[in-house]
């Protein structure tokens, strides 16, 4: 019993981890002036995200090796990348809307790249033979809260810092994923 409340601290240790990268992006797209629904459903998947993106990546770990893992990164930090020059190219465009937006497409290409460091968790967990259900369970709940929580935060800065918010949002999302590419 203390092997499998050990693996599920250390699942929760790496779940919350994982979901503080959801929380950081979600603090930057939190500024786009979200409605509550759109701030429900953008957390609703990016869980769903952090359940399926571990899931292939404990099936793939017993066959890849881990410089998969270290492409999604790179992936993951690529689409941030974008996604926040979009988000500041916008805002210095008076008279378009922004071309990505968290809905549609642009939400899938969000839960992506938020996701995408789930995947190289995954590929590790499979490698070591971690609990399927326990380890996507953990991901999904831990990135939806914490999704939830940085969308919230980033609409009430949204409100202080109003027509400057997407561009300090896009600054955010840049900055991520420029960190994933280049660790310091």
């Amino acid at each position: 019993m203390s092997a499998v409340l050990g693996e599920l601290l250390t699942l929760l240790l790496m779940a919350f981890a994982l979901g503080m990268d959801a929380f950081s992006v979600g603090l930057g797209m939190g500024m786009y002036q979200l409605r509550l629904r759109q701030i429900f459903k953008i957390g609703i998947m990016i869980g769903i995200f952090h359940i399926w993106m571990p899931l292939v990546g404990m099936i793939a770990g017993k066959f890849l090796s881990e410089t998969f893992g270290t492409l999604a990164t790179y992936l993951g930090g690529l689409l941030l990348i974008i996604l926040g020059l979009q988000m500041i190219w916008s805002s210095l465009k008076k008279d378009e809307g922004s071309a990505i937006k968290p809905e549609g497409f642009g939400l899938l290409v969000f839960a992506l790249s938020v996701s995408l460091d789930s995947l190289s968790v995954g590929l590790s967990l499979g490698i070591y033979g971690a609990r399927m259900v326990m380890t996507i369970l953990c991901f999904g709940i831990a990135a939806t809260v914490l999704t939830w929580a940085g969308l919230l935060a980033g609409r009430k800065v949204q409100g202080w810092l109003g027509a400057y918010s997407e561009a300090l949002g896009g600054s955010i999302l840049l900055a991520f994923g420029i960190k994933l590419l280049f660790p310091f």
